[in-house]
């Protein structure tokens, strides 16, 4: 069927995301390993006595390590955030209350471009709070404000029409996955009353759906 189409979709769509996740990290990981090794190895070949080198890097490890505490915290946090499917590459989140669009995630750091272009690099273990916007499915949530004497029937019969023919439209019908939710009255002002409905949409389609979901039922 449609919805089990749609639901595959979803889940083939999550998966490349941490498969590409897990992938950009794992290579950044691995390339500095792969050098490291691979420059010791030429030194030996080019009989250069590798043991100093060896153990320099062992003294200045330690000796940094009793003040490298942010960073092993950093690192462990961020293999977390990988571990734990937080995060991935793609996604659009608000941590610590910044919000942007993920481009990069290494084990130290989560680098957000926001939408003004700028880019924001947090240390994962900075991050108190994470809100994944993009995580399997949506919401786009929209408030109505409508008058004391308004009929709220016919506005939300409208509402649901404009979605209706929003879902039969082949521009729109791929990224809705469930019909419109009338949430009801959400709040009394002085003036009006304010009526929310949401509707389920794949990621990082809520907003494109709601847009047209808004302009459509103005120009009903």
């Amino acid at each position: 069927s449609d919805l089990i189409a749609a639901g595959d979709d979803i889940t083939s769509l999550e998966r490349r995301k941490r498969l590409h996740t897990v992938g950009a990290t794992s290579r950044r990981f691995f390339s500095i390993l792969i050098w490291t090794a691979a420059s010791l190895m030429v030194l030996r070949e080019l009989d250069v006595d590798i043991t100093p080198v060896l153990t320099g890097a062992g003294i200045i490890g330690l000796a940094v390590g009793f003040g490298a505490q942010t960073l092993v915290k950093d690192i462990i946090s961020g293999l977390f955030v990988i571990a734990e499917d937080q995060v991935r590459l793609g996604d659009v989140v608000d941590i610590n209350g910044i919000g942007g669009a993920v481009e990069e995630i290494n084990l130290r750091t989560i680098v957000l471009r926001d939408i003004e272009g700028t880019l924001h690099y947090i240390a994962a273990g900075e991050i108190r709070t994470l809100s994944n916007k993009s995580k399997d499915f949506s919401y786009y949530v929209i408030d109505i404000g409508v008058g004391y004497d308004d009929d709220t029937d016919r506005i939300v019969e409208t509402v649901r029409d404009v979605a209706r023919e929003m879902t039969a439209d082949l521009a729109y019908a791929a990224s809705i996955l469930e019909p419109l939710e009338v949430l009801g009255v959400d709040a009394f002002k002085a003036a009006e009353v304010t009526l929310r409905f949401r509707i389920k949409t794949l990621p990082l389609k809520q907003w494109e759906v709601g847009r047209e979901l808004r302009r459509d039922r103005k120009s009903t």
